[in-house]
């Protein structure tokens, strides 16, 4: 599991940043299911996919996690 308040699975704030240019879309959604948050991880992948990425990875580079909105 990653640790609360990081970035993509706990890794480190280059690699993460790396991980989203890349991949973005696809790791939002993949983080949010590796941390038990199934339904932020449905409604990621049916309607944040597409503009939600670019969001994380302005607060990666800004302060460090990405964005989680429903934290239940």
């Amino acid at each position: 599991m990653a640790k609360k308040g990081k970035d993509y699975f706990g890794l480190g704030r280059v690699v993460s940043i790396i991980l989203c240019l890349f991949l973005g879309p696809i790791m939002g959604i993949i983080a949010r299911f590796s941390e038990g948050k199934i339904v932020a991880g449905i409604l990621r992948l049916l309607f944040g996919w597409n503009i939600l990425w670019l969001i994380d990875l302005i607060l990666i580079i800004i302060k460090g996690s990405i964005l989680r909105v429903l934290n239940c």
